[in-house]
């Protein structure tokens, strides 16, 4: 599995409580919970990182939003598409 910048590689024992009937049918499936609950959690993760950036960038991006919808995007005339 591919890490992303988050994880120093090293495991380390967490207990979780999970909904019994999600874990039974997870294990007759042969899915591996670790692997999979530390997929959730790299995802989640990277979405709350993601929302935090653009929350705490809102009004630079509204900013540079508002310059282009006045002036159009730098260099357009270049555009090939």
């Amino acid at each position: 599995m591919k890490h992303d910048s988050i994880g120093s590689g090293k495991r380390k024992p967490v207990n979780l409580s999970l909904d019994t009937g999600v874990v039974e049918a997870a294990r007759a499936l042969g899915i591996n919970l670790s692997q999979t609950c530390e997929s959730a959690l790299r995802a989640a993760t990277a979405a709350e990182r993601s929302r935090k950036w653009q929350e705490e960038h809102r009004e630079a991006i509204e900013a540079n939003n508002a310059w282009v919808e006045k002036h159009g995007l730098p260099l357009a005339k270049y555009r090939m598409f």
